[in-house]
């Protein structure tokens, strides 16, 4: 008799368990966290990888832009989500730099997360309004000696982001003082750049570029230890007399730890789908 009912109780188990067991990943929509308000290059990233997502899984994939705090808010959002895959975070190099920068970030990058899939890096520009002074980089350099503390830059995330860790890097190696206008993404800094509320910025080239073709801005140099392919004439940093300097960022997509091993494999595999 007791024999009977164990093996009954196994059945009905079996049964319970099986649905689940067989569910694949995923099989509901997903949310994807943004960490930066719409229309700017993290943005771009992650609705393109949403994008991708969606069309490999037939589930909806939606944004969700938490921006504020350079990425902070976001990171501890999902950091607290349940580590099933269905709440994941596209970010920047700032998530890694964060910590590092504020006492308390509300997030600790290598013990509450899992990660995901490296996207894609990429190296900045140095972009002025076409009515600023200064021509080139070396007239930038002279302007800012001549008049230490006047001439701002914006940034895209706020204090940390690498749009402001590449300027304060550059300050430090030419020994010039320039103010920074902290914004809380890149769309809301490149706005104001055109329209000559703030003159300088050290920026993503893919948001710059349509708006050099159209003299909205001018470029004078790139960041990293080589020379764009879209912009093969304009100079890199280091070549204008600061060997060394070499800064770029990165986008990438984390999980809340624990997340299950098909879940992290599975959102890896559009990492070539999306464009760097």
């Amino acid at each position: 008799m007791l024999r009977r009912c164990l093996t009954f109780a196994l059945i009905v188990l079996g049964l319970m368990a099986g649905p689940v067991a067989a569910e694949e990943y995923p099989s509901k929509p997903i949310r994807l966290v943004v960490p930066y308000p719409p229309g700017g290059p993290t943005d771009l990233v992650g609705r393109t990888y949403a994008g991708k997502l969606q069309e490999m899984w037939g589930h909806p994939v939606v944004v969700e832009n938490r921006s504020g705090a350079n990425g902070n808010i976001a990171s501890q959002l999902v950091a607290k989500a349940p580590p099933d895959g269905y709440t994941l975070l596209l970010h920047a190099s700032s998530f890694i730099i964060n910590p590092h920068l504020y006492k308390a970030p509300g997030y600790d990058p290598f013990k509450d997360f899992t990660p995901v899939s490296l996207l894609f890096d990429y190296k900045l520009m140095v972009v002025v309004h076409p009515s600023f002074p200064a021509k080139t980089f070396k007239e930038l350099v002279d302007l800012a000696k001549a008049k230490p503390g006047t001439i701002n830059f914006a940034s895209a995330g706020g204090v940390g982001a690498p749009t402001h860790l590449s300027v304060e890097m550059f300050k430090q190696m030419a020994g010039i003082d320039l103010v920074h206008v902290p914004y809380q993404g890149g769309s809301p800094a490149v706005n104001d750049l055109p329209a000559g509320h703030v003159p300088l910025m050290s920026n993503n080239p893919s948001q710059s570029l349509g708006y050099i073709k159209a003299a909205k801005l001018r470029a004078l140099a790139t960041t990293g230890s080589k020379r764009l392919k879209q912009m093969p004439d304009l100079p890199t940093v280091a070549e204008l007399g600061y060997p060394g300097y070499d800064v770029g960022t990165w986008f990438a997509v984390w999980a809340p730890a624990g997340t299950p091993k098909a879940a992290v494999e599975k959102g890896d595999a559009a990492r070539g789908e999306v464009p760097g």
